[in-house]
C-alpha cells in the first residue's frame, strides 16, 4: 500500500504565497508522476499540477507563472510553490500518485486534501 502525508495548506492574503508538500510511503517500486488536483465547487477535480519522475512538467493554464512543481526523488516528495494567490484559488488541493506496487501493479493513490484559503 500507498500513504500520502501532504501538508502546507493555510489561510494566506491575495499576492501571498505558500508552499504544500506530498511525501509519499510504503511499498513502492517505481513512481511514474505527482502531481496536484483541485476540485472547484460544482466543477469536477482539475489538474494544477504534474510532473514525472523523469522531470517533466504540465500546468493548468490558470497557474502557469505564477506555480512551480518539484519534487524530491530521493524522498518521493512532491512540492507545489504557489505565489501570487489569488481568491479563485481557494480549494482543497490534492496530491495524486502514479506508480508502481511492489508487484510491479498500476497504482494510483489521493491524498486526502489539504485546504488553501486566499483571502481578498
Amino acid at each position: 500500500q500507498v500513504q500520502l502525508v501532504e501538508s502546507g495548506g493555510g489561510l494566506v492574503q491575495s499576492g501571498g504565497s505558500l508552499r504544500l508538500s506530498c511525501a509519499a510511503s510504503g511499498t513502492i517500486l517505481n513512481v511514474y508522476s505527482m502531481g496536484w488536483y483541485r476540485q472547484p465547487p460544482g466543477k469536477q477535480r482539475e489538474l494544477v499540477a504534474r510532473i514525472t519522475w523523469s522531470g517533466s512538467t504540465n500546468y493548468a493554464d490558470s497557474v502557469k507563472g505564477r506555480f512551480t512543481i518539484s519534487r524530491d526523488s530521493a524522498k518521493k516528495t512532491v512540492y507545489l510553490q504557489m505565489t501570487s494567490l489569488k481568491p479563485e484559488d481557494t480549494d482543497v488541493y490534492y496530491c495524486n500518485f502514479e506508480g508502481a506496487g511492489a508487484l510491479a501493479e498500476y497504482l494510483e493513490v489521493w491524498g486526502q486534501g489539504t485546504l488553501v484559503t486566499v483571502s481578498s
